[in-house]
């Protein structure tokens, strides 16, 4: 059992839904969401959550806090961020160019950007800074959440429901072989995806390595969590 499933356990979706709170404000636990969402979606398919009640709690949890940072953005947190958000790589730079991209594009140029690999977090603040009126906002954060959500989950799930039911039909060495196999897919899919987000990104320029590691859309580290579950003989330690 890894550290994600023993915190899961011991605390359940209450912790969840403070950490991807906190998360989504803007505060860069080093946790990545990916993880989080995908280990409560594994968990919700072999009846250790309820999947509607997961669902919910951190759908809420992000949307909450995608409107806390959104308010500090358009006020009290303007100055604060254009100053320190380097640290967490919204750079100046970026922030510009996010909120040219994300003022041009409205709501839906938002509930895209929120599914773009380390460009949430810029997504959000910009719109704050672009002073996005809250009926434009909020809509286009409730679908972008939501889509990036129901991405995670359906990974999770898939994951903790079909490969556990092959790991325990299938010889070991079948089952790292085919994980392999679908760490190599999945990642052929992500370039693909990146590629064709290329002129997106040249106007919002990469995200540094703690940005990424905070919120992206991450295939190796749904990769790696399945390997991880699926490594033992019992074949799997319960989740």
């Amino acid at each position: 059992m890894n550290s994600i499933d023993m915190f899961l356990v011991q605390y359940g979706l209450a912790a969840i839904f403070i950490i991807m709170l906190t998360k989504s404000v803007g505060v860069p636990i080093p946790i990545p969401a990916d993880v989080i969402i995908l280990a409560a979606a594994a968990r919700a398919a072999t009846g250790k959550f309820v999947l509607w009640q997961a669902f919910l709690i951190i759908l809420l949890a992000v949307i909450l806090g995608g409107l806390i940072q959104f308010i500090l953005a358009r006020g009290p947190g303007r100055n604060l961020l254009y100053r320190f958000g380097r640290y967490i790589g919204l750079t100046t730079a970026r922030l510009d160019a996010a909120t040219v991209k994300i003022k041009r594009g409205g709501m839906l140029s938002l509930s895209v950007a929120i599914l773009v690999p380390g460009v949430r977090g810029a997504a959000i603040a910009a719109s704050g800074l672009a002073d996005f009126r809250w009926r434009t906002f909020v809509p286009g954060l409730v679908i972008g959440s939501t889509l990036f959500l129901t991405l995670h989950f359906f990974l999770g799930y898939l994951g903790g429901s079909v490969f556990v039911q092959l790991a325990h039909l299938l010889p070991s060495m079948l089952v790292v072989i085919g994980v392999l196999i679908l760490l190599v897919l999945v990642f052929l899919l992500w370039r693909v995806v990146r590629r064709r987000k290329a002129a997106y990104r040249r106007d919002v320029e990469h995200a540094a390595s703690l940005e990424v590691w905070h919120e992206g859309i991450c295939p190796v580290c749904l990769g790696l969590y399945t390997a991880n579950q699926l490594r033992s003989p019992s074949l799997k330690v319960p989740l």
